[in-house]
């Protein structure tokens, strides 16, 4: 099977909802309002009372309490509010996912301390529009669930990994693709933005990238995120490319900062998406 087949056979927990292609048709209709999109969302409690408090939490870090939906929208924008749609499914994805081939504790702190290190990353390197940053960390790893589901043995295998042999090269040499590689296919089927897709698609090649920042960015904060998973196994120095860090003008503490605010935030935003 190929990383196309996997995310072909996304289905179920894992399928887009209809509110998130309803809201992508709005943001692409140029005479829709925000009562449009507050109407998608208001058909859902389950969406309205995740919006209110994403909006609400260090994600945002908006002054003042937001108490509706339409303050939400004006203040985040509709693209947040898309992106916001999109965590919502990972973190259905998740909660529906049962099967013991991989640790899913370990993968979903994984995916949000990305998220939340890839956004910080994102301002420090002056990058414009860092939700979907935040959305790129959340789901670069999202094929890992897609082939724990469908093979579960080759997952168990792509667990085994360490200093030697790095996740994305065992995930190569186990299934001739990575996980990454799934999670951009399935990004692609939901017709999610490239903007979201390109960075995912490319980021560990990063080195060889001289243009995108986006790519860049998610390379150290998927570094970032190995290290804070297993720091008894990688390192800082041996783990992120220093000559990356410098094309961003990011130094070694911003790289620190960026972990410790992720740290920080992530049992936030578990505890908000599991609450859900």
């Amino acid at each position: 099977m190929q990383a196309i087949d996997y995310a072909a056979q996304a289905n179920g927990s894992f399928a887009l909802p209809d509110a998130c292609f309803k809201v992508k048709e709005l943001m692409e209709d140029e005479a829709s309002t925000i009562d449009d999109f507050a109407n998608v969302i208001r058909a859902d409690p389950s969406m309205t009372s995740l919006l209110l408090k994403i909006a609400n939490s260090a994600i945002y870090n908006f002054s003042g309490e937001i108490s509706t939906i339409s303050r939400a929208i004006t203040i985040i924008g509709t693209q947040a509010i898309y992106n916001m749609m999109l965590v919502d499914v990972a973190a259905s994805a998740f909660k529906h996912f049962s099967n013991q081939a991989i640790d899913l504790k370990r993968f979903w702190r994984m995916s949000v301390f990305c998220g939340l290190a890839c956004k910080n990353l994102g301002i420090t390197a002056g990058i414009r529009d860092i939700e979907r940053l935040f959305v790129a960390g959340l789901l670069q790893n999202f094929g890992e669930l897609l082939v724990a589901k469908i093979e579960p043995e080759l997952a168990k295998q792509c667990e085994n990994y360490d200093a030697n042999n790095l996740p994305w090269q065992l995930q190569k040499q186990v299934l001739g693709f990575t996980y990454t590689d799934v999670s951009a296919e399935l990004l692609k089927i939901w017709q999610i933005p490239e903007k979201i897709i390109l960075p995912i698609r490319h980021y560990n090649q990063a080195q060889d990238i001289q243009i995108n920042k986006d790519v860049k960015v998610l390379y150290l904060a998927s570094r970032l995120t190995l290290v804070d998973s297993h720091p008894e196994v990688f390192t800082y120095d041996e783990t992120v490319d220093e000559s990356l860090c410098a094309s961003l003008g990011i130094s070694t503490h911003d790289l620190n900062a960026a972990a410790e605010f992720a740290t920080n935030e992530a049992e936030n935003i578990l505890s908000i998406m599991n609450a859900k």
